[in-house]
């Protein structure tokens, strides 16, 4: 019988504009050890921190509950794997050093259980907005992160959390605008007109929009945005039969 395997997305932990951080930290701890005995790997899909820059010797204060529930689900044989948002692609080292978590920088395309998994954080896949590219095109310019990792942390980490609150805070309730349809939302015609070159994707699975979708591409083809760990607790499990999201509500699991 195989194991379950979880993917989910978007829990920004540390944001200066979510007043429930600690409460929030640790009913995702408490989903992570409730799956423990049930998970072969578990995937994160980016922004799990609404800001993370790693220094040569210091990494962001908090997220010690976290950390060491990851920690403990890789020392158990738990494959973790994180792929970096584009609130947390500051990393170099640390979360797999120190938390043996595999971190992806890119998309991937992997087979499990027998289906083709394409998965990604989601920002940059389709989406026109040219601010948006200029300002992704910076945050993985290496030269940009050594000026970044320049400053002192007291202010670096202050001017990336503080940046974050102000971006969320434009948003109406905190929240991201509603699903825009399918002739309009970026990952959805991101995957329409990927599986045009590659017909051998089954599933899609993405995060970054903090909406839950769950869509028929093609007779074969499925996607799925998955939620959020700030409001909506949503996650996909897969069985290798069946693929579905769930809601993690204290203490029990609904469909």
């Amino acid at each position: 019988m195989n194991k379950n395997i979880y993917f989910l997305s978007d829990a920004h932990l540390g944001s200066l504009a979510i007043e429930h951080g600690r409460t929030q930290e640790r009913r995702l701890v408490r989903f992570l050890d409730s799956i423990k005995t049930k998970a072969a790997a578990i995937y994160f899909l980016g922004d799990m921190f609404d800001f993370w820059n790693e220094y040569k010797y210091v990494v962001p204060k908090g997220f010690t509950r976290f950390l060491g529930k990851v920690s403990e689900l890789t020392d158990m044989g738990i494959e973790v794997h994180y792929f970096t948002g584009n609130h947390d692609l500051w990393t170099y080292g640390y979360l797999e050093k120190e938390c043996g978590m595999i971190v992806h920088r890119k998309p991937i395309t992997t087979e499990i259980y027998g289906k083709v998994f394409f998965l990604a954080h989601g920002d940059g896949l389709g989406d026109p907005d040219a601010k948006f590219k200029l300002l992704r095109k910076m945050f993985h310019n290496r030269t940009c992160q050594i000026l970044l990792n320049a400053i002192h942390p007291r202010w670096g980490m202050s001017l990336g959390l503080n940046w974050a609150k102000k971006s969320r805070l434009k948003r109406a309730d905190g929240k991201e605008p509603e699903y825009m349809g399918e002739d309009k939302e970026h990952l959805v015609l991101f995957a329409k007109d990927y599986i045009k070159t590659h017909p051998n994707i089954d599933v899609f699975i993405f995060g970054h929009r903090h909406i839950e979708k769950d869509l028929t591409l093609s007779r074969k083809a499925r996607l799925l945005i998955i939620g959020d760990w700030v409001w909506q607790f949503t996650y996909v499990v897969y069985d290798g039969e069946h693929l579905f999201v769930e809601e993690y509500v204290e203490g029990e699991s609904k469909p």
